[in-house]
């Protein structure tokens, strides 16, 4: 990075973090809050870095953001899709393609799920990859934010990966992988001929898991609107689940969030989340991973 790109890397971040109202994110005012927007410190925990690391890039010092911390910071300070590219491009840092990882989250639905404190809610990708969690998704199914490339996508580590079947009884494996398979087939067919990453990720499926391949070919296809789950924690045991979406207009991301099914015990057990947390879950497998990213969030 050239000394000009940091130092307006620096002024562009102090300006979208000094347009933000704490209020718009969850946090209180505050009598003694003598900055407009948020703090510096606020911007860091929100983005899971270091508040020197922040001060630096602020400062228009320290070392080129990766794309994962631009990313972050991007949602942090609620940037628009524009603005976040922009960020990415003084960073010197490719712009990520829509669907991985990386991918913008619209500032709706990051507002939506700060306002689910206390219900286990993310936010993911037509092609099940998950962007962003609050703290108790993580604390329900795990980190499943720290996947690249391909792994991103749970669907493809369903069909790849044994140890991503650990979240759901054996017992509904079998429902679960036609169920994946029908929704990925309707999310292929609403993205433009064009694109390639859906496109891309079906042949590979194809080519390296036969069960897929047997259930690609039946044809079956059904978008996954609200479905009724049975979780396996490795702490509370069999957790019984509602699994309702809401959609972007463009059928892109959903905002994913976990109610207790009716009738089940799983209204008491998703209360234990906010006391055991991620404590308990310390086996670094796929689907139970330690590090929540946005623990920030509530």
């Amino acid at each position: 990075m050239s000394p000009a790109k940091y130092t307006e890397l620096g002024a562009f971040l102090r300006s979208r973090r000094e347009r933000i109202r704490p209020a718009d994110i969850g946090l209180p005012t505050g009598l003694r809050r003598r900055v407009p927007g948020l703090r510096r410190e606020e911007v860091a925990q929100l983005a899971g870095a270091s508040v020197d690391y922040y001060n630096e890039l602020e400062r228009g010092a320290g070392s080129q953001p990766s794309e994962q911390m631009i990313a972050a910071l991007a949602r942090a300070l609620r940037l628009t899709a524009d603005e976040r590219d922009y960020l990415f491009h003084l960073a010197d840092r490719p712009v990520p393609v829509q669907g991985g990882a990386a991918t913008h989250v619209h500032p709706g639905m990051l507002d939506l799920l700060d306002r689910l404190a206390s219900t286990p809610a993310q936010v993911m990708t037509d092609l099940h990859v998950t962007l962003v969690q609050n703290p108790a998704a993580v604390a329900l199914i795990g980190d499943q934010t720290g996947f690249r490339g391909p792994r991103a996508s749970f669907v493809h580590r369903w069909f790849t990966e044994p140890d991503a079947r650990r979240l759901y009884p054996e017992a509904d494996h079998e429902a679960q992988s036609r169920s994946f398979v029908a929704d990925l087939r309707a999310a292929a067919a609403r993205r433009d001929a064009r694109d390639t990453e859906a496109t891309s990720m079906i042949q590979s499926l194809l080519g390296t898991s036969s069960e897929f391949a047997s259930l690609w070919a039946d044809h079956d296809v059904a978008v996954r609107r609200n479905d009724r789950k049975r979780l396996d924690h490795p702490v509370l045991g069999l957790v019984e689940v509602n699994c309702l979406n809401l959609f972007s207009e463009d059928g892109r991301q959903r905002l994913l969030w976990f109610t207790p099914a009716t009738g089940t015990d799983s209204s008491g057990l998703l209360d234990l989340l906010a006391v055991i947390g991620t404590q308990e879950i310390t086996e670094p497998t796929p689907c139970r991973r330690s590090r929540p990213e946005r623990r920030q969030l509530v």
